[in-house]
């Protein structure tokens, strides 16, 4: 059987142009990378802007497991089926961080023949969006504590400083550590702390800003340290914000792909779920809106963290109207949550799949709390059985869902034929009635229960007593609007990893919390999820090499 990256590199990829073609992107607004990457340039959003929206489906999943869930393979797949059927079809992905492709989860182009391609231009360097993004946040870093080893005009507390300098690498021995030492040129010794590049505020920013100007807004609006007096101070007091724009100036622009059968796909920016807002730029989502006739996008991780995010955080703060969600599950997924060990996922096991599908179960019922209609698809794969897969269709008719099973990592396009069936046949037949979780006017400490409680299934919160300190002190500043970002450990719909299914009586724990001013939310640090990874005991760069012709393997 051939890898991901086999099949990527066989394939017959077509100049851009032409794939920028087909959603009538001209020549001279493209910005080439090569001859199978572009940016969209400024000019075409103003050409496109005035364009009636087409439709907008999310694809989310349950919690991720060892089995695989398949997430980014379907929403891939469901775009070429979509276009199969004559629909003018744009995908819009998050792009890959270089930690967990060379950490244990690989790349993150899609899988089998449901791809985008070029599939290790991707997961490597791309376009150097990520590159620019770590350039400003450690641009902002310098000019912080230059600014105190300056004399210091602004009266920051070293003891205060919150900005944290970025890499997009695992790399554990960051995460804490302390800077400045030498001789008195060498600046003032501090604790400092690194975090992975896909948490960084100025990640988010990118993702969420609609353009330069609202970027340099966000960036300006930064907080990286209290004064003595503990007053904020900004990005903008430190004179920064023209100069990380200036980095930053083409990243912000929207990059263009293909898939293997060609269709579209705009890939740019990309937060994890887990510990920021995961999702893709709304720049890029709102530019495949005007140009196609659906739009089919993903958030990171299981639904309890991307989905929630997506719609309480992006469509909250870019007026996004979701039209449907594809939520995607697969039998070996759900009968590992029943407690099957791994290496038994591929028997038949109904009574571990009744025990496991009440993960499902409960996504299904935090979707449908925002109001959108909801298609469950199984990622098929061998070993399912008729038994199972039937088992699991009537379970989500029972619950008002549709169901479809999807074959794209075998068959790409073709094999998503029915799941496209379906989520077209939802979009012409039931209407969303969107609506957030929670309200704007709820208090922070609402808005942390309200997703513990209705989306994770909680008892209650604790909070640890820095978080209520800093809780209360975000509040103090005026920021107590502003939704909610909770940081939480994926696998698990509580704080705990080891809770698989649907847990029960259990509390979430609130150790830290923040502001990112500028990207708009608060920030709420859960369990022992943490904002730098580190790498596995066998990380997956032992196995990534590159032959004497430039040949890339071992990517997955």
């Amino acid at each position: 059987m051939k890898t991901d990256i086999q099949i990527a590199q066989e394939a017959q990829m077509e100049p851009i142009g032409k794939v920028a073609g087909r959603i009538g992107v001209s020549e001279n607004e493209l910005e080439y990378y090569g001859k199978y990457k572009a940016k969209l340039s400024d000019e075409l959003w103003e050409r496109i802007k005035d364009n009636e929206n087409g439709r907008l489906v999310l694809v989310t999943a349950i919690n991720p497991t060892p089995a695989g869930e398949g997430k980014t393979t379907t929403t891939v797949g469901l775009g070429d089926a979509m276009t199969r059927l004559g629909k003018k079809t744009l995908i819009a992905l998050r792009e890959p961080s270089l930690g967990p492709c060379f950490g244990i989860k690989g790349g993150a182009a899609g899988g089998g023949y449901a791809q985008v391609v070029p599939m290790e231009d991707l997961n490597l360097h791309f376009t150097g969006d990520f590159h620019a993004i770590t350039s400003a946040n450690n641009l902002l870093a310098a000019m912080l504590d230059n600014h105190i080893q300056q004399g210091n005009p602004l009266r920051i507390d070293p003891r205060q400083v919150v900005w944290k300098r970025c890499l997009d690498m695992n790399d554990r021995v960051l995460r804490n550590i302390v800077v400045g030492l030498g001789n008195k040129m060498d600046g003032m010794v501090r604790e400092d702390h690194f975090v992975i590049t896909v948490a960084s505020e100025i990640m988010a920013i990118l993702c969420l800003a609609e353009n330069l100007t609202d970027l340099k807004k966000r960036l300006g609006r930064i907080i990286v340290a209290y004064n003595f007096d503990g007053e904020p101070v900004t990005a903008d007091d430190l004179n920064a914000t023209g100069a990380m724009a200036a980095l930053l100036k083409d990243a912000v622009k929207p990059n263009l792909i293909q898939t293997l059968e060609h269709t579209p796909a705009l890939v740019h920016g990309g937060p994890f779920a887990n510990i920021a807002h995961g999702c893709n730029s709304v720049r890029a989502t709102k530019m495949a809106l005007k140009m196609s006739d659906i739009t089919i996008t993903e958030a990171g991780f299981g639904a309890d963290l991307g989905a929630e995010k997506f719609f309480d955080i992006k469509c909250r703060l870019a007026g996004l109207q979701p039209d449907a969600v594809v939520l995607v599950a697969t039998v070996r997924a759900l009968k590992y949550n029943g407690g099957v060990a791994k290496e038994q996922l591929g028997e038949e096991n109904l009574d571990a799949l009744a025990k496991g599908i009440v993960n499902l179960e409960k996504h299904i019922e935090n979707i449908q709390k925002y109001g959108v209609p909801v298609i469950v698809t199984l990622n098929s794969f061998i070993t399912d059985t008729d038994a199972e897969n039937e088992f699991i269709r009537r379970f989500c008719e029972e619950r008002g869902c549709r169901f479809a099973l999807s074959r794209v990592w075998e068959k790409g396009g073709e094999g998503g034929i029915e799941l496209a069936r379906e989520v077209l046949d939802t979009l012409e037949t039931r209407e969303s009635h969107f609506h957030p979780l929670y309200d704007d006017s709820l208090s922070l400490e609402d808005k942390i229960e309200c997703i513990a409680k209705e989306i994770y299934g909680a008892d209650g919160v604790v909070y640890e007593p820095a978080a209520k300190r800093q809780l209360a002190k975000i509040a103090e500043l005026g920021f107590s609007r502003f939704p909610v970002c909770m940081a939480k450990n994926q696998y698990s719909l509580s704080d705990d990893a080891r809770k698989l299914g649907r847990p029960s009586g259990f509390d979430i724990h609130v150790r830290e919390a923040y502001v990112s001013a500028g990207a708009g939310f608060v920030v709420a640090l859960t369990g022992a999820v943490m904002t730098m990874p580190g790498l596995p005991r066998v990380p997956a760069a032992n196995g990534i090499d590159v032959t004497e012709d430039g040949k890339i393997t071992g990517l997955f």
